[in-house]
């Protein structure tokens, strides 16, 4: 009975220890992924900020400019997208929405960002674009891997159409998370106008070859990501814009069409650290927590298996052993038998 129960548990002790590698190697990467049909919206805001007023083509600063940015999963084109590359694919329509203290639009700017749903490396197909400009991503660009490392990434940037190192500086805490905090500097950079802007009558496509006034563009970009998720749980920009040259400018040199310190509205912020460190628990029970407990439960499992079949082996009986380690002899422990003397002793 004890060797039939050992065997039991050897067996359950076996399965555990071979279902860890399993679900850390494969049942991860085939289940953190990004839902394809996914929307997020974030709102930033820059106060105080110095904006351009195009009637005047003045600079003013103003109590603050909001950007408004959703993400969108289009659910159809991922599974188009993914039957021709044969990959699990997430297709985030984006809108970047930008208005000045009185609601009015300054710009917006849409994105289609293609991406694979465990690893975020750029799927490249078509329709992945930037303000209608056909794109071709390398790098990440809005979230990081899963279990993102502490070294430095390239990330892609919507304005120059480019992709540059966004550089790991440092562990730190932030809101109660543990976060790799990550840092971009884009030098000044001539880049296209918005195709929509509060500028009546001109079509921003020829804006610079009309006028020959060009854009300019500089930003320090920094993010606080939670490792495990890989999902940034805050973000901040000091972005500077300028118009510079041409007839626009009426003789001038150079002028801030925007400046300012971007930053995450604070209840976006808690939100997205509450829904982070939700996800950031079901993350770890894939990759540590169950792997681990199911090798822990295996070896104890292990032992007691060793332990029944060694006591399943000891000898049935409590008396001495026989010669040779072995059972006692029958008859061994009663005393020699007297030899019968002679007859009338």
């Amino acid at each position: 009975m004890r060797r039939r129960a050992s065997l039991v548990l050897l067996s359950f002790a076996v399965f555990l220890a071979a279902l860890a590698p399993v679900l850390r190697w494969y049942a991860f990467p085939r289940l953190a992924r990004i839902p394809p049909g996914q929307y997020q919206e974030t709102v930033l805001e820059a106060r105080p900020a110095t904006l351009l007023r195009y009637d005047t083509m003045r600079a003013e600063q103003v109590e603050k400019v909001t950007i408004v940015q959703t993400l969108k999963g289009n659910v159809e084109e991922s599974r188009r997208i993914g039957r021709r590359t044969g990959r699990d694919v997430v297709v985030w329509d984006s809108l970047s929405h930008v208005q000045g203290p009185d609601g009015e639009m300054v710009s917006q700017i849409p994105e289609r960002y293609i991406f694979d749903a465990h690893t975020q490396a750029p799927v490249h197909a078509p329709g992945e674009m930037v303000d209608g400009d056909p794109v071709r991503r390398e790098g990440i660009a809005f979230k990081w891997p899963f279990l993102t490392e502490k070294r430095d990434y390239a990330y892609f940037d919507a304005q120059t159409r480019t992709s540059a190192p966004i550089h790991y500086k440092g562990t730190r805490t932030f809101r109660g998370l543990e976060v790799y905090y990550f840092e971009q500097t884009v030098p000044w950079t001539k880049v296209p106008y918005p195709r929509k802007m509060p500028i009546p009558g001109i079509d921003a496509s020829t804006l610079e070859e009309r006028t020959g006034t060009t854009r300019w563009y500089t930003t320090r970009r920094m993010f606080w990501v939670e490792p495990v998720t890989g999902a940034p749980v805050n973000g901040e920009e000091i972005h500077t814009e300028e118009l510079r040259g041409g007839s626009l400018l009426g003789g001038r040199d150079r002028v801030t069409a925007f400046s300012g310190h971007v930053r995450m509205r604070a209840d976006y912020v808690d939100r997205t650290v509450a829904q982070v460190a939700t996800h950031r628990g079901l993350v770890l029970l894939l990759v540590s927590h169950l792997p681990w407990t199911f090798l822990g439960l295996g070896a104890g499992l292990l032992a007691l298996s060793l332990l029944l079949e060694a006591r399943s082996r000891r000898p049935a009986g409590g008396g001495p052993p026989g010669p040779g380690g072995g059972p006692p002899e029958p008859g061994g422990d009663r005393p020699p038998e007297r030899e019968p003397g002679p007859a009338g002793a």
